[in-house]
């Protein structure tokens, strides 16, 4: 078969929207942060590590979070920037624009000091995730905080994102299309009702069907 001028140009696009589809990548995170620790129970703050080292392609990958393991319902509310300018409450994932922490110039800007900075501007309570550049390691990071307005709440790190490295301006890149939440799986009475739901649906339509029978 030839193809016309306007097909193989069809076809060419097509194929280049499923090729620039297959090249992007999801990022699922769906088991308990803190599995395996004690920090929920210790006292003070305590930052987990043992991340995932990851390639992030900001313009097409996605980071997804179960819901149940991370204990957040809502949608995503985000925000990007230097802390300074963030609003103060409402906010579930944030890209941390800062990259020393104003307080201590002297300390490395790793996890803790983008938790603190965040801790001392937002004034709502709420678990969320950060992405912030370790200024130590070169590199972002992904961390899950318990609580961001606390400053002692517990931090999992969850991933390193490698290709990154050196070039924290990148982090302004990154926008709300690159993070979702799964959708939250129905309780076990949900789905009781949902199936009884479907049986009385089905018993109703074999009962029109043998009735439309008897009449033919």
């Amino acid at each position: 078969m030839i193809l016309s001028a306007f097909s193989r140009t069809t076809v060419a696009a097509l194929a280049m929207v499923l090729s620039t589809e297959a090249a992007a990548s999801t990022f699922v995170f769906d088991s308990d942060p803190f599995a395996g620790t004690t920090a929920l129970t210790t006292p003070g703050r305590q930052v987990i590590g043992g991340e995932t080292f990851i390639t992030f392609d900001i313009a097409n990958d996605l980071f997804v979070f179960d819901r149940s393991a991370f204990g957040l319902w809502g949608g995503i509310s985000f925000g990007t920037g230097t802390v300074s300018g963030l609003p103060t409450s409402g906010l579930n994932v944030i890209v941390v624009g800062d990259t020393d922490n104003d307080a201590d110039l002297g300390t490395p800007f790793g996890a803790g000091s983008a938790a603190n900075l965040l801790a001392n501007r937002i004034t709502s309570d709420g678990a969320g995730f950060f992405i912030y550049f370790n200024s130590a390691l070169d590199q972002p990071r992904l961390v899950f905080s318990t609580n961001l307005s606390e400053p002692t709440a517990d931090l999992k790190i969850l991933a390193r994102l490698t290709n990154l490295a050196g070039n924290p301006g990148s982090l302004a890149n990154f926008t709300a299309s690159n993070f979702q939440f799964a959708a939250a799986i129905p309780e076990p009475a949900s789905w009781v009702m949902m199936v009884s739901g479907f049986g009385l649906v089905g018993a109703s339509l074999r009962r029109r069907a043998r009735a439309a029978a008897s009449y033919a």
